[in-house]
């Protein structure tokens, strides 16, 4: 008779996530985004090689990917669903076992990979490229994998230059770095990024979705859009002129059409970053919903 107590269940398997990081050089298109089944096994074998070279119990973890590139905004979403589709499509793969070590590449067949594995073409073109990566297995061993990566990708996760040549030319393109890195890694990484393209005040928002999907998070820092993330989703608020006006310019009102023209410029200009906040939310997989506010001064209350 086995014992139904929790005590007695296996310990539930742990997963590494990252990603193989293609820079590219200069702007030389990308002759082809997915690889078929044969590329992409020869690809993973190297991939494998690699990791198992910055930590070697790596190569006892099963390592699942797949053969196709995607935008950091398809990998960096709320619940990793890009690895956990991975991790769904191998779990059903026949032959999979227990002692781990398994190398399971996911191809095109007839150009087409299987499940919600496509990239998008909307975010086609970037120039940083990835292909993602799942290690999972025993608990213990995943954990110590996993803590190597973390501490070491980030600084020393140089790919082989027999991958980086290998992906060159599978995919087609010009390969200036190329670098394995956690989701952790991605995510600090583009919270440079973004810094540098004046998002810097939407990032512990992202943050938040992304590490920690069931917390609360506001971008209210006038005179930014004001958002609440809450729920797995953002609330936008979205101002009528007159409650703008009383939250984002609430001095005297303007009595000439001078003042009048710069109150409609930075209104219009309020409405154009709003836009561009709700498009990167979008990108990201995190749901947005506009909020009508037509109280500039209790609005938190409206979100």
């Amino acid at each position: 008779m086995t014992d139904p107590s929790p005590r007695s269940a296996p310990p539930a398997p742990l997963h590494v996530l990252g990603a193989l990081a293609l820079e590219l050089r200069g702007d030389a298109p990308v002759a082809r985004n997915a690889l078929d089944q044969a590329g992409a096994g020869r690809l993973a074998e190297l991939i494998a090689r690699d990791l198992a070279g910055f930590a070697a119990e790596a190569a006892r973890l099963e390592l699942t990917t797949v053969g196709a590139l995607y935008d950091p905004v398809e990998v960096l979403r709320p619940g990793w669903p890009l690895h956990h589709e991975l991790d769904q499509l191998a779990a059903r793969a026949p032959g999979r076992h227990e002692g781990g070590g398994r190398i399971i590449a996911f191809g095109a067949h007839q150009e087409r990979l299987p499940g919600t594995l496509p990239p998008s073409p909307d975010y086609a073109g970037g120039p940083l490229r990835l292909l993602p990566f799942v290690l999972g297995g025993e608990p213990e061993v995943a954990a110590r994998v996993g803590e190597i990566f973390e501490t070491t990708l980030l600084e020393r996760g140089m790919a082989g230059a027999e991958t980086a040549l290998a992906a060159q030319e599978a995919f087609g393109l010009q390969v200036e770095h190329a670098r394995y890195l956690t989701v952790h890694d991605l995510a600090a990484m583009m919270a440079l990024q973004y810094e540098h393209a004046g998002l810097a005040p939407l990032w512990p928002l992202l943050e938040t979705a992304l590490l920690q999907p069931e917390a609360e998070q506001w971008l209210d820092a006038p005179p930014e859009p004001l958002v609440r993330y809450a729920e797995g989703e953002a609330r936008v608020a979205l101002f009528s002129p007159a409650a703008w006006h009383a939250r984002y310019a609430p001095e005297a009102p303007c009595d000439s059409d001078d003042c009048r023209d710069k109150l409609n410029r930075r209104y219009q200009h309020f409405e154009a970053r709003l836009r561009q906040i709700a498009a990167v939310l979008g990108a990201h997989g995190v749901p947005v919903t506009f909020v009508h506010c037509d109280d500039g001064t209790q609005v938190r209350d409206q979100l």
